[in-house]
């Protein structure tokens, strides 16, 4: 008589969606009973109409692009896999897309600088509407060209929209605490848009991921058209006077000969670096040994978790918080070395590690705001894109790095690229304690050249 095995499907309870859910909510909804300024962006009346107006058409664009991106997030090595691409190949290819972004990176963002960030913004859609036209028409992968242009519509995703909102904001003169409650908001609405997105293929899939892919390439062209379209009927930006020559003195002067500007680029450059890190590597260690898991469920709670995340930076600017902003960072970045630390140490257990990963999302989603507001007061508008970009350089590098190393020599672990995430958050967390002490005060903003 044969034995009988029974499997088991390692997956979240409902109770763990509830919980997202419902703290969110009630993160969102309690903090103007708590709130010492009770001035919050979209419902402060001091906020123009002009500017109040253009912010619901700029979150709508920015989830639309949000959407996009996180449509082709969910198939991954899965769409390759059905065509029957090795995994050597599938290395090979991802890093042909770092690769892309750690060479035409840094010219994307003072691209952006020069030629005004609308623009910028509509080559994003742009990147995605070939990718989708791509994809339709062949019905191939196209894994090389697909990946260059989806590397580099996540790179201006990345600093395009954020210098286009502070541009603007400054142009209208308005308070800053309807820049912050954007900031944190486009944290919220990016990770909402990216469950979004995972249910849209999802349901355009139905288990068939070639014939998902398809259909998500029409709903990937089909938004990108009503993004452009979103974008174009905003306000007209100023045009740029700022020729290059002045451009390459004042990135020199305000950027590179800046102490304040290393410290927050290297501090942005090592929450980029673990965070690429993670997105490689989080599957492949839940499911260790073989163990049977249900990603598709476990990867809305990382968003649930950035989502709620999100939904302290408000909480944290409306006088709730005894720390300065930067005194808040040290100690988060802190935290996050110490989580990627334990998943180093090869920790194994599903549950701990999920819980892990999504302390690791949940402080992300509050550091993602905060950074956005150093950078409004440290970098010049000016030349904002160009240092997003230039800090990204040595994450790409890094990650690229990584995975030749790994992907191809064989040479070092996966638990070691955890751990050099755990000292690159570490040495972040450095990178804000001497920003603290050597950079001026948090509310002498300054952007002019």
């Amino acid at each position: 008589m044969g034995v009988v095995i029974e499997s088991f499907v390692w997956e979240p309870t409902s109770s763990v969606f509830v919980f997202f859910l419902l703290s969110t909510f009630l993160s969102i909804l309690l903090l103007p009973y708590f709130s010492k300024t009770r001035t919050f962006g979209t419902f402060d009346h001091t906020v123009s109409a002009s500017f109040a107006r253009f912010q619901r058409w700029f979150l709508a664009i920015y989830t639309l692009s949000s959407v996009m991106e996180g449509l082709w997030l969910v198939y991954g090595e899965s769409e390759l896999a059905s065509y029957g691409v090795s995994r050597e190949s599938m290395v090979f290819y991802l890093c042909v897309g770092y690769s892309a972004s750690l060479v035409l990176g840094p010219l994307l963002g003072v691209l952006s600088d020069l030629i005004g960030q609308k623009r910028i913004c509509l080559l994003y859609c742009v990147l995605h509407f070939v990718v989708g036209v791509w994809k339709r028409i062949t019905m191939s992968p196209g894994p090389w060209f697909a990946n260059v242009c989806l590397s580099l519509a996540a790179l201006v995703h990345s600093f395009g929209f954020e210098t286009w909102l502070v541009v603007e904001h400054e142009k209208q003169s308005q308070r800053n605490d309807s820049l912050n409650e954007t900031f944190w908001l486009m944290t919220f609405l990016e990770s909402a848009s990216l469950i979004g997105g995972q249910v849209l293929a999802n349901w355009l899939a139905d288990g068939n991921v070639k014939s998902g892919v398809a259909l998500s390439a029409t709903a990937s062209i089909f938004l990108s058209v009503v993004a452009v379209f979103c974008i174009v009927r905003t306000a007209k930006e100023p045009v740029k006077t700022l020729p290059l020559r002045d451009y390459s003195a004042a990135f020199y002067a305000y950027v590179l000969g800046d102490k304040r500007i290393w410290f927050l680029g290297t501090a942005q450059a090592c929450l980029e670096f673990s965070t690429g890190v993670f997105w490689i590597l989080w599957a492949p260690t839940i499911v260790a040994d073989g163990r049977e898991v249900n990603l598709g469920l476990i990867y809305p709670c990382f968003l649930g978790s950035r989502m709620l995340g999100s939904t302290v930076f408000p909480w944290l600017m409306s006088g709730q918080s005894f720390l300065r902003l930067e005194g808040c960072l040290v100690y988060i970045y802190a935290i996050l070395g110490v989580v990627f630390s334990i998943v180093a140490y090869d920790y194994q257990e599903i549950s701990t590690l999920v819980v892990l990963f999504c302390l690791f999302h949940g402080f992300a989603g509050l550091v993602l705001p905060l950074l956005a507001r150093l950078r409004t007061m440290y970098v010049p508008n000016e030349l904002r894109g160009g240092m997003i970009s230039l800090s990204q350089v040595p994450a790409n590098a890094a990650i690229l790095f990584c995975l030749i190393q790994r992907g191809y020599s064989d040479k070092i672990e996966n638990s070691t690229m955890m751990a050099l995430s755990a000292v690159s958050l570490f040495t972040a967390s450095g990178c804000i304690y001497l920003l603290r002490r050597w950079g001026k005060s948090p509310h002498q903003d300054w952007h002019k050249l």
